[in-house]
């Protein structure tokens, strides 16, 4: 049930996106993860400080995405979330007595410290490569930022609805806003199935890796038995 709620906000602003264009996602997104925070604090009187920082960083480039019309706003989001959560897990070398990643696991597995730091260490370059990904995904492997520069430079205006193209324009401009908008749909296409598909295969690899030092661990215990 946790899991369906917090991948919510990112299904329902994909669903938007494909119906009614980014800014109707992105305010969706801001209204899902709103509810998705008050539904923690009705459950438990308390919502943990990424949660909020989640919804605060959405409110505030959301809100400039669908403010001043432009895309990149929203696009930076995933990054910075990404790039706080890496924060926060290296953070947890230095504050506290224990990881974060053996505060969120340690009562479902025993591990040698220096294993769960080295599992801190991945999960924090982890958030950073996807933090990257992303950026590479809108400036470079899409090809979004230049075609939305061109079209803004085409039509001599500081945003445009990509939903709208063939009403608003025609002719080359027009070519120009298709060009954008499947730049854009490639995008979104990365942040639900390409981040979701790297997430699962860094898991899976976490996986793998407990549980070949689980056998390391258990193997002694056998030879003692002997």
């Amino acid at each position: 049930m946790k899991l369906l709620i917090d991948f919510l906000p990112i299904l329902l602003f994909f669903v938007a996106y494909k119906f009614a264009g980014i800014y109707w996602a992105t305010a969706v997104a801001i209204g899902a993860t709103a509810v998705q925070v008050a539904w923690f604090w009705a459950r438990r009187r308390r919502v943990e400080t990424l949660p909020l920082a989640t919804l605060g960083l959405l409110v505030v480039f959301g809100g400039l995405t669908i403010a001043l019309h432009d895309p990149i706003f929203v696009m930076w989001k995933p990054t910075l979330v990404n790039w706080l959560f890496a924060a926060v897990f290296i953070s947890s070398h230095w504050i506290g007595e224990r990881t974060l990643i053996e505060r969120m696991m340690g009562q479902a597995i025993e591990l040698p410290q220096p294993i769960w730091t080295r599992l801190n260490a991945l999960w924090s370059g982890f958030f950073v490569f996807l933090g990257l990904a992303n950026l590479f995904v809108v400036y470079v492997g899409s090809g979004f930022y230049e075609a939305h520069q061109a079209l803004l430079a085409a039509t001599g205006e500081s945003g445009v609805d990509l939903s709208a193209c063939a009403t608003l324009y025609t002719g080359t401009v027009l070519d120009l806003c298709n060009a954008a908008q499947a730049r854009e749909s490639t995008w979104v296409d990365f942040k639900l199935f390409g981040m979701m598909g790297l997430t699962i295969a860094f898991v899976i690899a976490q996986t793998l890796y407990l549980s070949r030092h689980a056998k390391e661990d258990q193997q002694p215990q056998a030879l003692e038995t002997d």
